[in-house]
């Protein structure tokens, strides 16, 4: 009785089970890229209706403007050239970084909801209304802190400190 030699049918067997792999995950990446590519374009419609697009812009003009004061033998015509190209690519890079902190948090379906929520009139009237909340909300919570912090010397003081 002769034995069969089963290495080269072992290998052949190896290379299909790498190939397989190989495909399987070759799938997997464009899917993962495709759903990607999906979440990003959600999360840039969630920022244009919520008006959090608006928000980044306007601090985006802030940092111009401070730069503007330090950098003031600079044009204006090259600034202003700076801000347009600096709106458009610092927002994609910005939604770029902020996709694995959204994506952790929030579904596809989450973003999905918050749009429905943003387009609808109480939505529309919020993120209208949000940046002046925001503002007026800073001023109170700065009022809130300085009491706090009075508060907490003089029970400090109270115990001898």
């Amino acid at each position: 009785m002769q034995k069969k030699d089963t290495q080269p049918n072992k290998l052949l067997t190896m290379k299909k089970f790498c190939f397989l792999g190989l495909l399987l995950l070759f799938f997997y990446q464009l899917t993962s890229a495709q759903s990607d590519d999906k979440y990003k374009e959600t999360l840039i419609k969630l920022f244009r209706v919520s008006h959090t697009e608006q928000t980044y812009e306007v601090a985006i003009k802030q940092m111009f403007s401070v730069f503007k004061q330090q950098q003031s033998n600079v044009p204006t015509e090259i600034w202003n050239d700076l801000e347009k190209e600096m709106n458009k690519t610092s927002m994609d890079d910005l939604i770029s970084m902020l996709i694995p902190v959204y994506s952790k948090h929030l579904t596809i379906e989450d973003l999905n909801e918050l749009i429905k929520f943003y387009e609808s009139p109480v939505g529309q009237k919020y993120a209208e209304k949000n940046p002046l909340i925001m503002q007026e909300s800073m001023q109170v919570g700065q009022h809130w802190g300085q009491k706090i912090g009075m508060e907490f010397v003089n029970k400090l003081k109270e115990k001898g400190y």
